[in-house]
């Protein structure tokens, strides 16, 4: 595989425990490759949920993937605020020119005032039954929980609005947007 490096596009598919793929984002583009980290962009990008139905995403977002942590943050620019998604999952790989991630259901909303809200547990604790998450899976999706919302509550990496605002500017300059 060739060395991603700034500007390159990549598709994004996010699996479940089972192997089965939940979503498919068309584009990302490269903003950073560091050691431990991937950081891309996306707007107005087309998501496949694994239904088939299709929508596109409405702001632009920086998205941070993690080689080592369990969760991926996806910062949304919105014309309310700055608003993440965090997502309780594996650490990226790349194959073949995508992105991939096995997501475990838990997610951390964080909102423009900085409250935050733990999302979908009970899917999470379905999901574990039915897919048999093992107890080092639900060891690692608990802590990883924790150190995430650690991350948000001490302004580190992506919580860091100067960190958005780089990336933000590193993206509007690689797609021509104003």
């Amino acid at each position: 595989m060739k060395e991603l490096k700034v500007g390159d596009t990549l598709e994004l598919h996010c699996y479940k425990h089972d192997g089965h793929i939940n979503t498919v984002s068309e584009k990302i583009t490269v903003l950073d490759v560091l050691d431990d980290m991937l950081v891309c962009g996306d707007n107005r990008t087309m998501i496949t949920e694994n239904d088939g139905t299709k929508h596109k995403t409405k702001e632009p977002a920086i998205i941070f993937f993690y080689k080592h942590k369990w969760f991926n943050i996806l910062a949304q620019l919105k014309k309310q605020g700055l608003f993440y998604y965090c997502n309780i999952a594996s650490p990226y790989l790349i194959d073949d020119n995508t992105l991939k991630y096995i997501d475990y259901d838990l997610d951390l909303r964080v909102y423009p005032d900085s409250g935050f809200k733990i999302l979908d547990r009970n899917e999470y604790n379905y999901h574990k039954k039915i897919m048999k998450y093992s107890d080092e899976i639900d060891k690692i999706v608990n802590d990883s929980l924790q150190e995430l919302i650690e991350m948000k509550k001490n302004n580190e990496g992506p919580f860091d609005k100067e960190v958005i605002e780089k990336y933000k500017e590193i993206y509007l300059n690689i797609e021509n947007i104003s």
